[in-house]
């Protein structure tokens, strides 16, 4: 299969989950470039940043126009996600990119297992 379908569909799995759990990008596109396209994990986080701004712009639009969106702690959230996220790209070039990837896995499966747990 050619690599544009491959990633367009990396991509439609990502829209799918995103919309339906808002995430995607590090759940779905970053496995996703690095299992079916052989990206480092680096190249995968930093690929499927640029990829969000359009995601998640396009998710928004039903949920705002449900009136779904607590605009006032989006706002805030936004400010706290900016700065981690600039800190979190300068890291990444520091951090061994297996041990990252066990990191990754591992934060996975807390939030798997705290959303288990508490559900």
């Amino acid at each position: 299969m050619p690599t544009p379908v491959i990633a367009a569909l990396i991509g439609l799995a990502a829209g799918i989950v995103g919309g339906l759990f808002g995430v995607g990008g590090g759940i779905v596109i970053v496995p996703g470039l690095v299992l079916a396209l052989g990206f480092s994990q680096v190249r995968a986080a930093a690929t499927s940043t640029a990829v969000i701004i359009g995601v998640a712009a396009a998710a928004v639009i039903p949920f705002a126009t449900a009136d779904l969106v607590r605009w006032d702690l989006a706002a805030w959230l936004f400010a706290g996600s900016s700065l981690g996220a600039v800190a979190g790209a300068r890291l990444l070039d520091r951090v061994d990119e297996a041990r990252l990837r066990y990191a990754f896995v591992g934060f996975l499966v807390l939030a798997a297992f705290r959303l288990l747990v508490n559900a």
